[in-house]
């Protein structure tokens, strides 16, 4: 098969919600349909005892929530499935963000129950920002909620995203009769407990069926598809691509239902991997060189071995166990002899890799986040990865001094992961953890007892606002507590401003000093 060939089977997408809107079950769902697992876990599985798959660090099953992207791989109906499960919780929003660079669509996830809600907008701006196709799973029918006209008017109104209903519900919660499947003209019936019968629209009127078609909800929702084919917009494969219409999907991931149609046809419209974006220009998926990008590290992955994985978007060419390529921020040569694919935290060897794949290569502390790794003798970068300044900051201390060699390995390899950014005050060298959220200093404390058996403890300095600044325009004498002066991994300078006022006061006693916001820029020069 050619490379162009191995290219179009692959799918390589995330998915995304607000927390608790099923996202992790979605996804256990489709590990199931992949012949992953045997059963499917739950986010909160304190009865069972059988968690989510893609929820592998310890914490995320006691908190029952997620807190990395989770990268999971398998063959499908002939295409090679590469899923992102990323976080929900809006303090990993960053994480989430460079997560969707890797990405070639998106499935978004919203609770019937709950409609939009403030972290779907977040997320599916980005996703508009970069044009990424968007494909909507309502989830919950099994449960009363809201009228799926009403959901499907709150997704163009707020989201300002055309909608088309792929299937259609007759009723909910404990009405819920099935769904009309507009794609395949049929009628997918639901019988509880995991159990689903599918009937053709030409069977409809068959006498066996009459109980169904009898009943006063179907004959409801019916005519509401009815209306939807008069009036509704017409489905265009080149609007969804263009990420302006939205295919919507009704169903629930707990019960289970409709989510195996839903992937069926999601599968069959996605787009294969795209072109991308470099300092050289456009990169084409079939080009024979490899390159790709790493989008993500995470240490630990493997306590035992205290491993480091650098995860990596194919984005040309083909990947092989070995093979020497050049990281172009340093222009050195490495041989890529240590490739994994991932069901979350489980690992298998991988041999060969082609364009949209994610893969997983042993990182020797050399690796950054955004860092190109092309072959031959080309150079080139992509697009640098979103930058976001955070918004609480803590000094952390090491509680037990005797470890100062643990919490600096600690700190140095999971600031690395960027889920969390270090500063260090330039007069005391103290280590500043910025972090967009509270949930991450947390993560974060449990991570460095339990994975480098250093405890911390935190001094808040308060919210702050970062500014960074050019390296020759830097007057020391101008900072103190309120305007204090850092810097950051890459050693630039930043200033951690006490409130606005403090800001605008800066501003205006010293005109001529360039204060650089990365919410602004999000990205900066590193040559400061």
């Amino acid at each position: 098969m050619s490379i162009h060939d191995e290219v179009n089977r692959r799918k390589t997408f995330a998915i995304i919600s607000h927390p608790d809107a099923g996202k992790t079950t979605l996804t256990e769902r489709l590990l199931l349909f992949g012949n992953l697992i045997r059963s499917a876990g739950t986010v909160k599985a304190k009865k069972s005892g059988k968690f989510a798959t893609s929820d592998w660090m310890e914490i995320e099953k006691q908190r029952g929530i997620s807190v990395t992207s989770s990268v999971m791989n398998f063959p499908y109906d002939g295409y090679q499935v590469n899923i992102l499960d990323t976080p929900g919780h809006e303090d990993f929003s960053e994480d989430t963000y460079r997560t969707l660079t890797a990405v070639d669509s998106v499935v978004m996830i919203i609770d019937a129950t709950k409609g939009i809600e403030a972290q779907t907008k977040k997320l599916f701006k980005v996703c508009r920002m970069r044009g990424i196709p968007i494909f909507t799973f309502i989830n919950k029918l099994d449960r009363e909620g809201r009228e799926p006209l009403d959901l499907l008017e709150e997704i163009e109104q707020v989201l300002d995203i055309e909608t088309y209903p792929m299937n259609w519900p007759a009723g909910m919660g404990k009405g819920f009769l099935g769904v009309f499947d507009r794609h395949g003209k049929q009628f997918v019936q639901y019988h509880g407990n995991e159990d689903e019968s599918v009937i053709p629209y030409s069977e409809l009127d068959h006498s066996e069926h009459e109980e169904l078609t009898s009943n006063l909800t179907y004959q409801a929702a019916s005519d509401e598809l009815s209306l939807l084919d008069e009036a509704g917009d017409q489905f265009s494969i080149d609007d969804v691509l263009s990420g302006k219409q939205t295919p919507v999907f009704f169903g629930s991931a707990l019960a289970p239902f409709g989510v195996e149609t839903f992937f069926d046809t999601f599968i069959s419209m996605a787009p294969a991997p795209a072109p991308r974006k470099s300092t050289e220009g456009v990169i084409q998926p079939d080009n024979p060189d490899f390159s790709g990008f790493i989008f993500k590290i995470q240490a630990n992955m493997n306590p035992a071995h205290r491993d480091r994985v650098a995860f990596l978007r194919v984005c040309s060419g083909k990947f092989e166990r070995g093979l020497n390529v050049k990281l172009a921020r340093t222009n050195k040569m490495i041989k890529l002899a240590q490739s994994q694919q991932f069901v979350a935290s489980s690992r298998d060897s991988i041999e060969e890799a082609y364009a949209g794949d994610i893969i997983g290569i042993y990182d020797p502390n050399v690796y950054q986040i955004g860092d190109t790794l092309v072959e031959g003798k080309e150079h080139f970068e992509y697009d640098e990865l979103p930058q976001f300044p955070p918004e609480q900051f803590k000094k952390v201390i090491a509680t037990n001094v005797m470890k100062s060699k643990q919490f600096k390995k600690g700190i140095d390899q999971l600031v690395q992961e960027g889920a969390i950014q270090l500063y260090k005050d330039y007069r005391a060298e103290s280590y500043i953890l910025g972090a967009v959220g509270e949930l991450q200093y947390e993560v974060f404390q449990y991570r460095m007892k339990n994975e480098y058996n250093v405890e911390v403890m935190f001094e808040p300095i308060g919210e702050r606002i970062p500014r960074w600044l050019k390296s020759d325009q830097v007057d020391k004498s101008l900072f103190d507590e309120r305007n204090m002066l850092v810097r950051d991994r890459e050693n630039n300078y930043v200033v951690l401003f006490k409130n606005d006022f403090s800001l605008r006061w800066f501003k205006d006693k010293n005109p001529k000093i360039e204060l650089i916001d990365l919410f602004e820029v999000n990205q900066y020069d590193q040559t400061y």
